[in-house]
């Protein structure tokens, strides 16, 4: 791996003194031998490899969590004082847990190997005069590379020589349209995307050819650059696992604290340690949520496989809620935004302005002038400007499997081409001869069959060259400079990029020396946004979801395609971020414009340290390092280089900005569903332990053993938790603000609900039990009592929390035919507790009477009032529904 070896950077120097400082020839090159040398003692021409974890590792970091510390201890307490089943049965559900979770990351990693590109890179290389193909790997600095369209360039290049060549440097820079290259020497302010004497590794040559001088190779490059950034970046914890790993640790110290409780009050009263330990153990066994992880880890899965089914491969479950609780979003525009295809969209000729429908590269469209569809070759000089585009052209329109077209060569000839053939004009005279454009000529040129001499080029430039115009019937008339440039002027206040179109007449000789020209019209093109775009942009603002857009393109075009999305307001650039710039006008400004890769890390950093959960969208190398710092990097599938993919949590295989919208949709629902099924676990874990609580204060039997409550949640949680992980979205769930990231994962409305149906549970079992007690009841009858107490009670709870602010009774069950299911799955499981002599006999239970079911019922029946009471009273008046506490 090499840097740069001069004083100056290479950038600033001419070609002829960077040739003598990495001593090479500019013709021959490196001799075989040096090369092999330099090869040996710098090392290949790579990035070094990021480091993955193994197998045992990634599995091993699926118990990496509080609340699984609390029961992998808890199963091995509960082992080492003989209950063996209860330490297998908490043992298992940890384990399954981290299989499921395993299992869905794994499987993420796959589609994402599916996606990258696995071909090696070649690189055409002079040495001892000869041209010859050598893998990249082998390229060293002093190096001669020839470069022409379609390759991707080795590694980074001081240019010597160029013929027409322009690079596409979109993943590097952001900038949209290739940069046409010379090898003049820069300044030393020039920022990457204006070094046209350079070629950058990772890039692509899409017109022209070139050669140049290897300069940097692997991590001395700056693509070598962004990924030292890159891995100096410390992925950030995401929302979900922070609330879940404070509220393991909450639940944590409470266990423990209770059971020392529980511990000292029954040692007080007389009883013995190891009974108390007992007990102690038994009561953390209780208040332990062992269903909750499963619940967790299943409900992030199928909003997983929800999110696969919507185009997106999520590599880490929780990175599925992030996207629901985003505050921010800032996109990239090239291919997120817009769809990454130059479109020619008006046309000025004759006199006349003409707008040309359709996007993208596809041949489908029409032309219009005045709000009517029109025939070109009605216009004459319209069809010659759109013919002129065509026959001036070097680039070819492909049709892949599945029906895209593509360009093949520069994006802005593929436009051109395009809008020709949406007038039907599809072929020209042969070509004989063609000038290609150059930093001097500023023009390219073709000649054709037939004599013509068609001219493409900056409207200055052509102006330059023309005596006169095309008149509207294609006849020569006086040329108006001043109108062809005020027109010129107002389509680039819009962004577009225009072009000049002239013809000529020229003896059969060829190109030397150019006659006078006759101006045919203008062509204005515009990389458009995505048919989508601007309603997910407004759909993320209704949402409260700030959308912020960073792209390295160049300020006006940032702005036009921002209005156009609906992001308006003023735009900053790099340069303004590089001065005295107030956290506040950056957290008001939606559009930065010409911003390098270390400047977008710095705004993502921005915003965080506001407290805003960001979502950071990109495809390009130049996006990786703000990606991994974003709280959720989302790299684009179809367009995403392999450093994008590898640095995000979630990538899209739809690329465009739509995806990113229906991704927060989905993360919203499934962060409602999880708190929906904390809401409605708790109380039991709480209820199981202030029961046991009261019976050590009370100096009573325990009311419920350890394997009962094994039983509860193994069988009750679990059985009526899993509707909360298929329930439907809320319909106006993108119709509030996000959640405030610095709320607790439970609000107090929430706790309150909990703690009042963990009373009900308290005071029902042990009023019941001791009830049954006082009229005989054997303690095996009073103990199925608090077991069904709680099964029961949990039933008629799950139906407050389909909704945790308005009632859904019957609704629910048909919005969501899970919820039937498992109601009577329930109902099932419990008469086969309290009635089948097998079960009697594991479990210590007992068969009820009718009067004692009526008297559970009542139980059951007061908790679901209590909860809708509660409900109305804490819901603000006139609030618009949202699904929420």
């Amino acid at each position: 791996m090499t840097g740069v070896r001069t004083p100056v950077p290479p950038y600033r120097l001419p070609g002829d003194e960077v040739v003598r400082a990495f001593r090479t020839d500019p013709e021959r090159g490196l001799s075989a031998d040096e090369a092999a040398a330099r090869l040996a003692r710098e090392g290949p021409n790579e990035l070094p490899a990021a480091r993955g974890r193994g197998l045992v590792a990634r599995f091993l970091l699926q118990f990496n969590s509080p609340l699984i510390y609390v029961l992998l201890v808890s199963a091995a307490v509960t082992a080492l004082l003989g209950e063996h089943v209860d330490a297998l049965v908490i043992l298992g559900v940890v384990i399954v847990n981290a299989v499921v979770g395993f299992a869905q990351e794994a499987r993420a990693e796959r589609a994402l190997t599916a996606l990258a590109a696995l071909s090696r890179t070649t690189a055409a290389v002079v040495r001892d005069g000869a041209l010859r193909r050598v893998p990249a790997a082998e390229l060293v600095a002093g190096d001669l590379v020839e470069l022409e369209a379609g390759d991707k360039v080795p590694a980074d290049l001081r240019l010597l020589r160029t013929r027409e060549l322009a690079v596409d440097e979109s993943a590097l820079t952001g900038e949209s349209a290739p940069v046409a290259k010379d090898p003049a020497a820069a300044p030393a302010a020039a920022a990457p995307a204006d070094r046209t004497g350079m070629a950058f590794s990772g890039t692509l040559a899409t017109r022209g050819r070139g050669t140049g001088v290897v300069v940097a190779t692997g991590a001395g490059t700056e693509l070598g650059g962004i990924h030292r950034l890159m891995n100096a970046t410390h992925a950030v914890r995401t929302p979900l696992t922070r609330k879940i790993d404070r509220f393991g640790r909450v639940v944590t110290v409470a266990i423990l604290a209770l059971a020392a409780l529980t511990f000292a009050i029954g040692v007080l009263r007389g009883r013995g340690a190891a009974e108390m330990l007992t007990a102690a153990v038994a009561l953390a066994v209780g208040a332990i949520p062992e269903g909750l992880p499963a619940i967790v880890t299943i409900t992030l899965a199928l909003g997983v496989a929800r999110m696969v089914r919507r185009g997106a491969i999520v590599r880490h479950l929780p990175a599925v809620e992030t996207l629901g609780s985003t505050t921010v979003i800032c996109t990239d525009k090239t291919g997120t935004l817009t769809r990454n295809e130059m479109t020619v969209t008006a046309a000025t000729a004759g006199g006349s302005d003409y707008i040309l429908t359709g996007t993208g590269y596809a041949p489908s469209g029409t032309v219009e002038r005045d709000g009517r569809r029109i025939d070109p070759a009605a216009h004459p000089a319209l069809r010659e400007t759109l013919l002129a585009g065509r026959g001036c052209n070097d680039a070819r329109l492909v049709r892949d499997e599945d029906g895209a077209w593509r360009v093949v060569g520069d994006p802005t000839e593929g436009a051109l081409l395009t809008s020709a053939a949406k007038a039907g004009l599809d072929r020209v005279p042969p070509r004989t001869s063609a000038l290609p454009f150059t930093a001097e000529r500023r023009y390219s040129a073709t000649l054709h069959a037939d004599g013509t001499v068609y001219v493409k080029g900056p409207v200055e430039r052509i102006l330059e060259l023309c005596d006169d115009a095309a008149g509207p019937d294609g006849a020569p008339v006086p040329l108006d400079r001043t109108a062809v440039t005020a027109r010129a002027e107002a389509y680039g206040e819009q962004a577009l990029r225009v072009l000049a179109f002239a013809r000529a007449r020229t003896p059969a000789s060829g190109l030397d020396g150019l006659p006078r020209l006759t101006f045919l019209g203008l062509q204005a093109m515009f990389d458009p946004p995505r048919p989508d775009a601007a309603r997910a942009v407004a759909t993320c603002h209704d949402a409260g979801v700030l959308v912020k857009m960073i792209t390295g393109d160049h300020a006006a075009t940032a702005r036009a395609v921002g209005a156009r999305v609906g992001l308006h307001g003023d735009v900053m650039t790099g340069a303004d971020l590089e001065g005295d710039v107030s956290p506040e006008r950056i957290q008001a400004t939606t559009v930065f414009a010409r911003v390098s890769p270390e400047q977008k890390l710095r705004l993502v950093q921005a915003h965080q340290s506001a407290g805003h959960v960001i979502a950071m969208t990109g495809d390009g190398v130049n996006d990786a390092p703000a990606l991994k710092q974003a709280d959720i990097g989302v790299a684009m599938g179809r367009t995403g280089t392999d450093a994008a993919k590898e640095s995000a949590d979630m990538v899209l295989t739809g690329d465009d900005f739509a995806s990113i919208e229906k991704a927060v949709e989905e993360g919203r629902g499934v962060f409602d569903n999880l708190v929906k099924f904390i809401v409605w676990a708790l109380p039991s874990n709480i209820g199981l332990g202030l029961v046991l609580v009261a019976a050590i204060v009370a100096g009573t039997d325990l009311p419920i053993l350890p394997l009962q409550v094994l039983w509860l949640n193994m069988t009750a949680v679990l059985v009526l938790g899993l509707p909360f992980a298929v329930e439907p979205r809320d319909e106006h769930i993108m119709r509030r603000p996000p959640r405030d990231p610095a709320l607790p994962l439970l609000t107090r409305a929430m706790t309150v609900r909990i703690l009042a149906v963990s009373a009900i549970l308290l005071t029902g079992s042990f009023a019941l039990q001791h009830w049954e007690r006082a009229h005989g009841a054997s303690p095996e009858t009073a103990r199925t009592i608090v077991v069904d107490v709680f099964a029961l009670t949990l039933l008629t709870y799950l139906f407050n929390c389909l909704s945790l602010d308005r009632p859904v009774l019957w609704r629910g069950v048909r919005r969501n035919p899970w919820v039937g299911v498992s109601a009577l799955a329930i109902v099932a499981i419990q008469m086969l507790y309290t009635y089948v002599p097998a079960m009697n006999a594991v479990f210590d239970s007992a068969p009820l009477s009718a009067t004692a079911w009526l008297r559970i019922a009542a139980v059951a029946a007061a908790s679901y009032l209590l909860v809708e009471i509660l409900k109305r009273l804490q819901r603000p008046r006139h609030a618009a529904p949202t699904g929420r506490a």
